[in-house]
């Protein structure tokens, strides 16, 4: 799964977005008012069938946002999208985008982010090794498949909207990072001249809005450590990554500081945690180890509640209907309650 698979819905009760058991649909789970019990599983999207290759986005006025491949004819798949208004209710019926070389079968794992206009971007690797995309339009529909050029992309993409609406993609290649930015609402995005040297991790990039115009990626790299990079200057080392996966990362206030949360299975199989005062990588972090063991698939996810809040989630790829929450204690600090199997 690719992006916030963890959201608030629009009246403050949690949802999540996960495969289904058989591995062909989509479902979520929703909280039946904050902080209560959960519902059970409901497909999203109607009873088409899907690939595992799941991207969520939440845009600012609460809706979420997927994509993902669906099969099409014997050896071809194609995106799909859909909407989901109210957490409660049915999302929209999955809707074709068709694919970014007109056929074949799946490219890469899609990733999506939504605009200060509630304009969906869809992106995904193409046959040529480049990035692809294709956009909402304002007065609804779909405008063309944009062909964003880059070369040798692999793993996940990592899209995001800063608070300003703009919206930013990254994707990792043998020889760095490619980014590409929005010049204006609902422009294509232009990617940079060249890489930014590093190293990433194929799957760990993880994007995030830090100020009302700037993105920071996080990322592991071939060494084992943990970065952070806005762009205007080189990659700036964290510490350590808990873990070899990819982190979760929020920002939120610890003790009226604005702070960016990062989480990450750490290489115990525990969920790690770490905070700093956000874009001041300089001031340092540590991890801090919760929870129970989780096999190496597990993904995490962290959110804020319609109480303010910090939640974790974990999710098991292999056990679908099993997920662990956690929830921040209602004092100073970041203590967290106890784990808990949720559903």
């Amino acid at each position: 799964m690719n992006g916030d698979w963890l959201i608030g819905g629009r009246d403050g009760a949690l949802c999540v977005y996960a495969y289904a058991p058989e591995g062909d649909a989509i479902v979520c789970r929703v909280e039946r008012y904050p902080e209560g019990p959960w519902s059970p599983p409901r497909t999203v999207g109607g009873d088409q069938r899907v690939r595992p290759a799941l991207a969520v986005a939440r845009s600012a006025n609460g809706y979420a946002h997927l994509a993902t491949w669906r099969p099409t004819v014997p050896g071809e798949s194609g995106l799909v999208h859909s909407t989901h208004f109210q957490s409660h209710l049915a999302a929209l019926d999955w809707n074709p985008l068709g694919h970014p070389n007109k056929k074949g079968d799946l490219t890469g794992p899609p990733a999506v982010a939504v605009d200060a206009q509630g304009r969906a971007h869809v992106f995904v690797a193409n046959k040529g090794g480049g990035v692809s995309m294709r956009a909402q339009l304002e007065k609804g529909g779909w405008g063309p498949w944009r062909d964003l050029k880059g070369t040798d992309v692999r793993g996940e993409l990592a899209a995001v909207a800063a608070e300003s609406g703009l919206i930013t993609l990254y994707a990792a290649t043998p020889d760095g990072i490619l980014r590409w930015r929005q010049e204006t609402p609902g422009g294509t995005p232009v990617r940079d001249e060249k890489p930014q040297p590093a190293a990433p991790r194929p799957d760990t990039l993880r994007a995030l809005a830090t100020s009302a115009d700037a993105t920071t990626l996080f990322y592991v790299d071939e060494d084992g450590a943990l970065y952070a990079w806005r762009g205007d200057d080189a990659p700036a080392r964290i510490l350590d990554a808990a873990g070899p996966g990819p982190v979760s990362a929020i920002r939120c206030p610890l003790d009226e500081v604005d702070c960016t949360l990062l989480a990450q299975r750490a290489s115990s199989g525990r969920v790690a945690f770490a905070a700093y005062p956000t874009e001041q990588e300089a001031a340092g972090a540590w991890w801090a180890e919760s929870g129970p063991a989780l096999p190496p698939d597990a993904r995490i996810a962290l959110a804020e509640d319609a109480n303010g809040r910090v939640v974790a989630a974990s999710y098991l790829p292999g056990d679908p209907d099993r997920m662990l929450l956690t929830r921040r204690k209602r004092e100073p600090g970041l203590a967290l309650e106890a784990w808990r199997q949720v559903y």
